[in-house]
C-alpha cells in the first residue's frame, strides 16, 4: 500500500496509500496513459500495465477484486 511512495510521470503526486481503482485509473487516463494488459500478481493480486507515448511504462498492482489500486511505479522497457 504504497501509492504515495512513487512518482508517476505526468500525474500529480498521489498522497494516499491506496485509491479506489476508478479514481486511480481516471488519473492515469487523464495523463494520457492507456491500459496495455494485465496478469495475476503475487498474493492473489492483479497486475496492470499502463503505457504512454512519452513516459516509461507503469506497472500497477490492484487488490484481488481489482477495486483498489495498491501501488504503481515505472518499469524499464
Amino acid at each position: 500500500m504504497t501509492l504515495d511512495r512513487h512518482r508517476i510521470d505526468g500525474v500529480a503526486p498521489i498522497t494516499a496509500k491506496i485509491l479506489p481503482a476508478e479514481v486511480f485509473d481516471e488519473r492515469l487516463s487523464q495523463a494520457g496513459y492507456t491500459k496495455a494488459g494485465s496478469a495475476p500478481a503475487q498474493g492473489n493480486r492483479l497486475k496492470v500495465w499502463w503505457v504512454h507515448a512519452e513516459y516509461a511504462r507503469v506497472e500497477a498492482i490492484y487488490s484481488p477484486d481489482g477495486a483498489t489500486a495498491i501501488t504503481a511505479y515505472h518499469v524499464a522497457v
